[in-house]
């Protein structure tokens, strides 16, 4: 596994919008949406407070993210 920054964009009902957060925003890949309470659990951060979060997580061989940290 290897771990990448990641950035919070929003929140989408009980889901977290995700990008990379070292990647220029024009050049992103669309968001990827994850349980925003699962991120929550994780890292500390109360689910109102995780737009604009940069975070670490783990990317999986299927290319998920998860072991949610602080950056």
């Amino acid at each position: 596994m290897s771990e990448i920054r990641v950035q919070v964009l929003l929140l989408f009902g009980d889901q977290a919008e995700v990008v990379a957060a070292d990647v220029p925003a024009d050049e992103r890949a669309e968001p990827e949406r994850y349980p925003a309470a699962v991120i929550a659990e994780a890292t500390g951060i109360p689910v109102g407070e995780l737009p604009g979060q940069v975070l670490t997580a783990e990317v999986g061989d299927d290319d998920r993210l998860s072991g949610w940290r602080r950056a």
